[in-house]
């Protein structure tokens, strides 16, 4: 029996905020989204690394005891795309490392934000979570030390990464074109358009 959570309305709230911005992204991945509807989003999940900011400092990270399993999903899933907020998103990381300790949250969730936070400040990622969308299919960010991979994500309960990605390009519904780099390589040169 899971044990309710110490504050359900702040649960409720960072469950409704998550959901919309996965809606938000879904939209966005599959191309439905005008240019304001984009830089909404972007707004949306500025506003969003900011309410949870209030929440931890007010609370400490909202883990599975204050907010609940979905609650503490919810705060994962902002923190992971307060990327305007990157020193918000670095806090969180930290937080959430002593979350992890507490059984307050998944060490998965920390690799996921470990990756973000690295990416973001410019570096490669460990754990090979992070992905970019773009015209050949969804591609993995830099990964650093990429022979040891699979041995770091099973060190924190992440599948193999060639599993990983294939499920990732499941979700998002495409695989690589490989050709489609060359074909808008060859497009620029006879458009004249910069590289």
């Amino acid at each position: 029996m899971t044990t309710p959570p110490q504050r359900p309305d702040i649960a409720r709230d960072l469950i409704n905020r998550a959901t919309m911005a996965r809606e938000h992204r879904s939209k966005l991945l599959r191309g439905l989204l005008s240019e304001a509807e984009i830089s909404m989003g972007r707004h949306i999940d500025h506003v969003n690394a900011q309410v949870l900011r209030r929440i931890v400092s007010a609370h400490g990270w909202p883990g599975r005891s204050l907010v609940g399993e979905d609650g503490a999903e919810a705060a994962w899933q902002l923190a992971l795309h307060a990327d305007t907020v990157p020193d918000f998103q670095r806090l969180a990381l930290r937080l959430l490392t002593t979350a992890v300790e507490h059984g307050e949250a998944t060490i998965q969730q920390w690799a996921h934000l470990h990756d973000r936070c690295s990416i973001n400040a410019g570096h490669a990622q460990l754990y090979g979570t992070q992905h970019r969308l773009g015209p050949a299919g969804v591609a993995t960010l830099p990964i650093r030390e990429r022979e040891h991979l699979d041995a770091r994500r099973a060190a924190v309960g992440l599948p193999p990464f060639t599993t990983a990605q294939r499920a990732v390009r499941l979700r998002h519904g495409r695989e690589p074109d490989t050709g489609a780099a060359d074909r808008a390589e060859t497009e620029r040169a006879t458009t004249g358009a910069a590289a």
